[in-house]
């Protein structure tokens, strides 16, 4: 059990130290100058029922976004050989549901799911609260991971979330865990929450079992229309802190840049890079905002001297 004390004590190190320890914990356990590329497809678009504030595709909220019901299966093997194509060697497939559903759309996802495996990529879903039984179904198809956040630390998280529980996301995790899927769990920074909420969450997310495979850290998207279409841009220096602090206390998983990379400079990713992150998302979007498409991050790797990720060395 890794204590909240330490926790905080790690999180508050001078910026430069903390990133010092990070990088040394990293080489520890991976390979230097490599970082996944993974593509996110939103495979249903909108009308969730949910009324998390971050969210363009509430329902509840007067925005763009463009809605539509679960891709064909033929569309999403498309989007996901292009993904491969220009590297990517995980493919994460997002509904906006609030519990993945029974029946034939279920079946599709696993359609998918399937196809992707077989294409030799890393397969990942994200669709809302799983029960037990659905976990194992993913897991037979080949699901490698399942996404399912925790957004915010959880004295925070009714401020964000009010139509389901920091519990029920605990749940859907735990059962993840049990059917032999990896967790892909994270949360989102720029909300308004404080150090305090942050470092709780890094608490939480250490102190999973197992810890999570993979940790995606979000800066949120402000998108116009939702309740927090007004927030600023959070400090990048905030993201550099929490990538690094996640990788010291989760030293195996593969930490990743997710939401808001768009707004990071190239120097930003860098350090973030340094501070442990190994893993992007590389696609024109992400879901419905803004993301680096493969041309800028093809550049932002030669600038580096950064290499694609393979499946062999990952």
């Amino acid at each position: 059990m890794i204590s909240l004390e330490s926790v905080t004590e790690l999180y508050h190190q001078p910026l430069l130290s903390l990133v010092f320890e990070a990088q040394s914990v990293h080489r520890q356990y991976h390979q230097t100058d490599t970082v996944q590329l993974c593509t996110l497809s939103n495979i249903k678009s909108g009308r969730c029922p949910e009324d998390c504030k971050y969210c363009p595709q509430s329902a509840r909220y007067p925005t763009e976004v463009e809605t539509y019901p679960l891709l064909p299966l033929d569309e999403v093997i498309d989007q996901a050989r292009e993904a491969k194509k220009h590297g990517a060697t995980r493919f994460c497939m997002g509904a906006a549901w609030r519990n993945a559903p029974d029946g034939e759309e279920f079946d599709r996802v696993i359609q998918m799911v399937e196809a992707v495996a077989g294409m030799g990529m890393e397969a990942c879903v994200t669709m809302g609260m799983l029960r037990p039984e659905q976990a194992h179904r993913l897991a037979k198809a080949g699901l490698t991971a399942y996404n399912h956040n925790l957004d915010t630390s959880e004295s925070f998280y009714p401020e964000i979330i009010t139509t389901r529980t920091y519990r029920d996301r605990l749940e859907t995790i735990q059962y993840v865990a049990e059917a032999g899927i990896q967790v892909c769990c994270g949360g989102i920074v720029g909300m308004g929450e404080t150090d305090r909420d942050r470092i709780d969450l890094l608490y939480t997310l250490a102190n999973l079992n197992p810890q999570p495979e993979s940790v995606p850290i979000n800066a949120l998207s402000a998108v116009k229309g939702t309740p927090f279409g007004d927030l600023e841009a959070i400090d990048p220096l905030v993201i550099v802190r929490m990538v690094a602090t996640a990788r010291v206390l989760m030293p195996q998983a593969i930490v990743r840049l997710s939401a808001g990379r768009d707004r990071l400079s190239t120097s930003d990713q860098a350090l973030c890079f340094l501070a442990g992150a190994n893993s992007i998302f590389s696609s024109e979007k992400l879901l419905t905002t803004a993301n680096p498409d493969w041309q800028e991050d093809s550049i932002m790797f030669e600038k580096l001297g950064v290499k694609p990720k393979d499946l062999v060395s990952s």
